[in-house]
């Protein structure tokens, strides 16, 4: 048989169910027409999502960064800075919850807290945080932090990271965003984050999270000089562990972003890269509901395409980012934009929750939302004109 004939004999089996090994997704990832791994993937999400099969999903949230202090210092992150840096900030529990009641106003259902390794943040200063949040905003949900995260503050605390996560969880936390997954294999995560924990240190804390009731989703880090065959080991390390627990609701691939990092840009991943890593994983993660893709680094165009590579959601409009922004993603997008952007792909949009249910589809655009206030980067530190928008300013900072 031709490798040809192979490859598309693998490829038939995964559009139709089978589950198909990593050394065959190293193949597909390497050598599948890029048209036919489309399909190919398509076919899987319309029959995962059958009847529902015409709607990509969207969701409204807010990244909240509450400090830039940071101990692991990844070669990858331009908005981390050195603990006794000049350039360290935090901001108080007023602040964020100023963030919050703009983030309800707009319309977001979630937010995503996310900052530095700082250390002195323990597991007390996210229960507060959280409790706080919660209190004010019940409506809200924290989709927030992750094994990186938990043993940082365990650590901190002299806790157990499993009383880290009950604790948090107790005070609000709703699910782990999978922040801090990076790239798991071993050589790969040296190279950029050699003082975060070992990725199979990762899969051990979301394990465990999973097994104490809080999900998460999981991502990836592309295009900061990983191989092929690493991108795919990352994906059999979050298969194994979903066979397991089933607690990871989406799979989020990303790319590396070059500017003021200290990998300097040497290796970046393609935005043919991108979209086969897109369709791979809707084939190879059979256990896995929802791919999400990723136009905040990739660009609206890339990210409208994933759409016809086997994602089911095209992510948010984020009200505000600074991490990935930092290292020079600047793509932006309102509300009106990426309703047309899933329309364009032949989708009807519909508003998620956290968790994928629909909230608002939004079958007929006469009648969208058509509040012009909705869009991302309202505030952001890291955009020039992320913070210029003085008439969508909706609570006043005092």
């Amino acid at each position: 048989m031709s490798e040809n004939a192979d490859l598309t004999s693998v490829l038939d089996r995964a559009a139709q169910g089978g589950r198909i090994t990593a050394e065959e997704a190293l193949e597909l990832y390497r050598r599948a027409p890029l048209h036919a791994l489309g399909r190919a993937a398509d076919t899987v999400r319309r029959r995962r999502y059958a009847g529902s099969e015409h709607i990509a999903t969207y969701i409204i949230e807010r990244n909240i960064n509450y400090t830039n202090a940071c101990v692991t210092a990844c070669k990858f992150c331009a908005f981390y800075a050195p603990p006794k840096s000049d350039k360290v900030w935090t901001r108080d529990l007023e602040d964020i919850l100023r963030r919050c009641a703009e983030t309800v106003e707009l319309g977001g259902t979630q937010i995503m807290f996310q900052g530095g390794h700082h250390p002195d943040y323990g597991v007390e200063y996210y229960e507060r945080h959280f409790a706080a949040i919660k209190q004010a905003f019940p409506q809200l949900v924290i989709h927030s932090l992750g094994a990186s995260e938990v043993e940082h503050m365990a650590r901190i605390s002299g806790v157990s990271a499993e009383e880290a996560i009950v604790r948090i969880h107790a005070a609000g936390l709703d699910s782990f965003a999978g922040a801090g997954a990076e790239l798991l294999p071993q050589r790969a995560r040296k190279a950029i984050a050699p003082l975060k924990e070992s990725g199979e240190r990762w899969l051990e804390i979301m394990e465990l999270a999973h097994t104490l009731g809080v999900e998460s989703t999981s991502t990836m880090l592309m295009g900061t000089g990983e191989t092929n065959a690493e991108r795919i080991e990352h994906l059999r390390m979050i298969r194994d562990v979903q066979d397991r627990t089933g607690g990871f609701r989406a799979f989020i691939p990303y790319t590396y972003q070059p500017e003021n990092n200290t990998l300097k840009g040497r290796t970046q991943a393609t935005l043919f890269e991108y979209l086969r890593m897109i369709a791979v994983a809707r084939l190879f993660l059979d256990n896995v509901a929802h791919i999400q893709g990723s136009w905040l680094t990739v660009g609206k165009d890339a990210g409208q395409l994933s759409l016809h590579y086997g994602a089911d959601d095209l992510g948010s409009v984020m009200l505000e980012e600074n991490v990935v922004s930092s290292a020079g993603a600047r793509h932006r997008s309102n509300l009106t934009e990426l309703l047309h952007l899933i329309r364009a792909a032949d989708r009807v949009p519909a508003q998620r929750s956290t968790t994928y249910e629909h909230l608002r589809v939004n079958a007929d655009p006469a009648d969208d939302p058509e509040d012009g206030r909705v869009v991302s980067h309202l505030s952001s530190t890291a955009l020039d004109g992320g913070t210029a928008h003085p008439e969508l300013k909706l609570i006043d900072a005092g």
